[in-house]
């Protein structure tokens, strides 16, 4: 399974932003864009405008960043969001927010998505009482997603939802604490994702 093997903290710098892929590691001072926020590589100090292609380019790689997604995948999102009824961005931005790695993310089960994605492929989780091991599964309206009940008395799994106790949960999903799970109230539209991602130049992008 293909996945990004480098240093994490470049791509936030990379982006100019936080895109908190480290966990409580992103909330402290031991944040790269805290210590250093230029861009990696020795021309990250330059001031040049960017051109139309670039900040499109550069809205499709934050996207990618920040649910973890490679450019293969992304693609086929984005062909999948073009044939759905409704504006493309927006249906995009959906449909990465309905992976079960970014579901368990949000409902504050892991600390960052690339744990939670971590997580899924270890079995930790289940969706409607039946356990879901891939990462890319996408949710839909009035599934439940819950820890693994042997999971929950893991010594990993009981200091995550310490940590992210205090986390919001988005008004598309419904938390309950006690049984550790979550449902999908309905899919999310884009007043419900918080994200700077700017849809309509990926649709741009994609559209040349």
């Amino acid at each position: 399974m293909a996945r990004y093997r480098g240093a994490v903290c470049r791509l936030c710098r990379r982006e100019g932003q936080k895109l908190f892929l480290k966990g409580t590691r992103c909330y402290g001072g031991a944040c790269s864009i805290e210590r250093r926020s230029t861009v990696p590589g020795q021309h990250g100090q330059g001031r040049r405008k960017p051109s139309e292609y670039a900040l499109q380019l550069r809205a499709k790689q934050k996207a990618k960043r920040f649910y973890g997604v490679l450019e293969r995948q992304f693609s086929k999102y984005f062909t999948l969001a073009s044939k759905k009824t409704g504006i493309t961005g927006e249906n995009l931005l959906q449909l990465l927010e309905s992976r079960l790695d970014n579901v368990v993310y949000r409902l504050g089960f892991a600390t960052s998505r690339p744990e939670a994605r971590q997580l899924v492929l270890h079995r930790h989780f289940t969706v409607n009482g039946k356990r879901v091991n891939i990462p890319s599964y996408l949710v839909k309206e009035g599934d439940t997603i819950a820890v693994r009940e042997k999971s929950a008395s893991t010594a990993k799994l009981k200091a995550v939802l310490e940590t992210t106790a205090a986390r919001v949960v988005p008004e598309w999903l419904e938390k309950d604490a006690t049984a550790n799970s979550g449902v999908v109230v309905h899919l999310p539209n884009r007043e419900g994702i918080d994200l700077d991602v700017e849809e309509h130049l990926i649709v741009e992008l994609y559209s040349k």
